[in-house]
């Protein structure tokens, strides 16, 4: 998705919202290696539940299922080399989560995703989450009170179709609903 990176390059320059600069999220700050990927999972699903919460949106629960469709959308981008929602093969974030067990027992759901990209100091939780604040589709996603499960992956490496080298990371979130 272009705008994601049209979108780190405009927060390089003008700097993060002070809506992801939230304190109580340990490992906001943290750059991401392969040690502390399940932190810096958990402080951008914590910094995510805070800005909900300033806006009385509740709390998301962790799912392990969608933790699998984040992990695996992450993972692909970097194996494959591209930065898109929808993966080369044509899966989209819904056909992910149907080859799950997300939907058992459910009768419908409903799914999203943001993915971004960072470097250096912009590829901590913090700064990713104040990129999809900053940015009107990633924003109405996170606070869309309709969801009601989430999970972060991340990984610690980018895709060379980016241009911007090897050191950085890509993140994706999965948000469902099930009825």
């Amino acid at each position: 998705m272009a705008l994601a990176g049209l979108l780190v390059c405009a927060v390089m320059l003008f700097g993060a919202p002070r809506s992801a600069r939230a304190a109580g999220c340990p490992g906001a700050g943290l750059r991401p290696t392969a040690a502390n990927a399940h932190a810096v999972d958990a402080a951008t699903l914590c910094l995510v539940d805070q800005i909900r919460a300033g806006y009385r949106v509740r709390a998301l629960r962790a799912n392990a299922e969608l933790g699998r469709v984040a992990f695996s959308q992450v993972a692909s981008m970097v194996r494959f080399d591209y930065f898109a929602d929808i993966r080369p093969t044509g899966q989209t974030p819904m056909s992910l989560t149907l080859g799950t067990r997300y939907p058992a027992h459910a009768a419908g759901i409903s799914v999203g995703q943001n993915i971004a990209w960072g470097t250096g100091s912009y590829a901590t939780p913090a700064h990713i989450v104040a990129e999809w604040m900053a940015s009107r589709p990633h924003r109405e996603i996170m606070l869309d009170g309709e969801f009601r499960d989430a999970a972060v992956a991340v990984t610690p490496a980018l895709p060379s179709v980016l241009n911007v080298g090897r050191h950085g990371a890509v993140y994706a979130i999965e948000f469902g609903r099930r009825r």
